[in-house]
């Protein structure tokens, strides 16, 4: 079966997509890796498809290969069952599926939030909680997939909801700024509120044609992101900010998500990640290898001396920043295979 995991913060500007995009593009290097965009803005969708995004939309072989018409079976009660998505995949990446986002995906929120809610009163509104679940594994089971990413946008919707509960793991990505403090404080109500509601949501609606994915997610570690560097460390606004984080994580957070089944074990983590206080990596901006990366529709990581297009000192100079950022989500690939497996 395919792990999934959920790239989440309900704060805005904290690097959720490319987060999503690059580990995803990393994870691929070894495994069939789908990345589901569930965000409206479409921004993952877009970085894939590139000059080909309208006509995706547009298309009749593509136009309806996307999240929300995957579940419009469920959504709309039509008298048939939720199908595989037909996955585009780059060229460059062979391993790498996309399931694409759709800008009116919010449009199910209501009926969602009422089936979530309703206590199952109304035997039309039974499909619906487990309906994105069944359209990933149904489509994680078409492509092959090992792993599964899942970018959210940042609210705290029940679309929100009830993908983050139709995974197993789950990252925090935070950018060094008080405002992600305040993130992590609602994060740390919000969350165990959500998996009590799965907890008692699993029975009710287990004879449902689509059943909930069982268990609730685990967290994965926190990710750092969207700062300066200045000799070779964070540029000195952002340090205190990136120590309030980890410290506010390892604490207050953890505390609260434990009791309701949300943590790996100690093992499972690892040392050097619990010493880190669950920080799986500080990412500085990507300065000028972004819109290089933009346009080649790669990664920062991947880029060549051709995407680059420069020469001397800025080319080496821009090849050893992306050698950094290979480093970077190596690591972090390499740790979230591990505790996927456990997840």
């Amino acid at each position: 079966m395919s792990k999934r995991l959920v790239i989440f913060n309900h704060k805005g500007g904290v690097s959720k997509t490319t987060t999503v995009y690059n580990l995803g593009w990393m994870l691929a290097k070894h495994h069939n890796v789908l990345i589901v965009d569930a965000d409206s803005q479409c921004n993952l969708t877009s970085l894939i498809l590139g000059d080909d995004f309208e006509k995706y939309y547009l298309d009749d072989n593509t136009r309806l290969d996307n999240i929300k018409d995957g579940v419009a079976a469920a959504f709309k009660g039509q008298p048939v069952p939720i199908a595989a998505v037909n996955c585009y995949s780059p060229p460059s990446a062979p391993t790498l599926y996309l399931l694409a986002g759709h800008p009116n995906l919010s449009e199910y929120d209501a009926a969602l939030t009422f089936a979530q809610t309703a206590n199952n009163a109304l035997s039309t509104l039974q499909n619906l909680p487990g309906a994105f679940s069944e359209l990933l594994r149904l489509t994680e089971e078409k492509h092959l997939i090992d792993f599964t990413i899942i970018d959210l946008n940042p609210s705290l919707s029940a679309t929100n909801q009830n993908l983050f509960l139709s995974s197993h793991a789950f990252v925090i990505p935070t950018s060094p700024d008080p405002f992600s403090i305040m993130a992590i404080n609602t994060l740390q109500t919000t969350l165990p509120r959500w998996a009590e509601w799965k907890h008692s949501a699993l029975a009710l609606f287990s004879e449902s044609a689509y059943p909930l994915l069982p268990g609730v997610p685990k967290f994965s570690g926190s990710i750092i992101q969207r700062f300066n560097i200045r000799n070779g460390r964070a540029a000195k606004p952002y340090r205190d900010n990136i120590e309030d984080i980890k410290n506010k994580i390892s604490t207050d957070f953890i505390q609260a998500i434990k009791p309701i089944g949300m943590l790996f074990s100690p093992d499972q983590y690892g040392k050097d990640l619990i010493d880190d206080r669950y920080c799986l990596a500080e990412i500085p901006d990507f300065q000028g290898l972004l819109p290089k990366a933009y346009q080649g529709r790669v990664p920062v990581f991947a880029l060549t001396a051709e995407d680059i297009k420069e020469s001397g000192t800025v080319l080496e100079a821009m090849e050893g920043k992306r050698d950094v950022f290979a480093a970077l989500f190596a690591k972090i690939s390499d740790k979230l295979t591990s505790l996927l497996t456990n997840a």
